[in-house]
């Protein structure tokens, strides 16, 4: 076949125009191939775990289709794609925005320097999360439940939730299961929305939180579910939910929900934070981060 054979010497053609003969490799090449392999890695794991994997497998398609376009001589197609491919770069950033930046907050998390260079203008160490607080957030959670009174409960962790509680009006007030069932009474003004806690305080009521887009999470739950795994998808906060219609209670973290706690287990998960831990370093915990979504209701 003469368009296969063409199709095999414009291979050769390329190969060895793309080499550089004489050359050789010191150890600062073996460890950028190291860098480069590790890079890629991640970028793939990082894509394989967001929507970005479609579109991967439909870039992988067309460029396919280009080489295929480029080695059988189809110069006005290639041409074609030349003149495209800085438009599609663009496009390619707005459409993955909020993946990028995901990203680029989890790189963030990593706290590859050292935390006292960003360190938050207010003394976080004078912030306590107190027993006292546990036990005020568990019995208004139960309280809640029983009443089948929906709530939505941020607690902050290390990083900051300033940029939600602007969305929210300010309350600084001490935790307290009266506080907390008052916020969340059907009719009243400060219902609707979240509450957001730093370390014995109430500071926000009434906060938006990002939803969640995870097409994991089961079809039955609501607004107010999504939210709090959508906030800890973004921070390392532990949300915790009850549910207006069933009165189960939940909590969210690293983006996952576990549902169906009694009081015991909500303690339990408060604990970590007293604790300063997180829900996966908790020892003796049966609960792993992954596959950590369950359905008790």
């Amino acid at each position: 076949m003469h368009w296969f054979d063409t199709i095999g010497e414009r291979i050769v053609e390329f190969l060895k125009s793309s080499v550089y003969y004489g050359t050789t490799m010191d150890i600062y090449d073996y460890f950028e191939i190291i860098i480069i392999a590790f890079l890629m890695y991640y970028i793939l794991v990082w894509v394989k775990a967001t929507r970005a994997w479609l579109l991967l497998r439909g870039l992988i398609v067309i460029g396919v289709f280009l080489l295929l376009a480029f080695l059988m001589d189809m110069s006005t197609i290639v041409w074609l794609a030349q003149n495209v491919l800085s438009f599609a770069v663009l496009a390619l950033i707005v459409v993955l925005q909020p993946e990028l930046r995901h990203a680029l907050e989890n790189l963030g998390r990593r706290n590859f320097l050292p935390s006292m260079i960003f360190a938050d203008s207010n003394d976080r160490a004078q912030e306590l999360f107190s027993e006292k607080t546990i036990s005020e957030i568990t019995k208004a959670c139960m309280e809640m439940g029983k009443m089948k009174t929906g709530a939505l409960i941020v607690i902050e962790q290390k990083e900051s939730l300033k940029e939600y509680e602007r969305t929210g009006i300010d309350v600084d007030g001490i935790v307290s299961s009266q506080l907390l069932i008052n916020i969340f009474e059907h009719n009243t003004p400060l219902h609707d929305g979240a509450v957001i806690i730093r370390g014995n305080r109430v500071t926000s009521a009434t906060c938006y939180l990002p939803l969640s887009d995870n097409l994991d999470l089961s079809k039955e739950l609501g607004t107010r579910h999504r939210a709090g795994v959508g906030i800890s998808e973004v921070t390392d906060s532990l949300t915790v939910i009850v549910s207006e219609e069933t009165g189960k209670i939940s909590v969210a973290y690293s983006g996952q929900l576990e549902r169906g706690l009694n009081s015991e287990q909500l303690k339990e998960r408060l604990q970590v934070i007293l604790n300063n831990k997180s829900l996966d370093e908790k020892p003796g915990s049966k609960h792993k981060r992954r596959g950590r979504h369950k359905d008790k209701e």
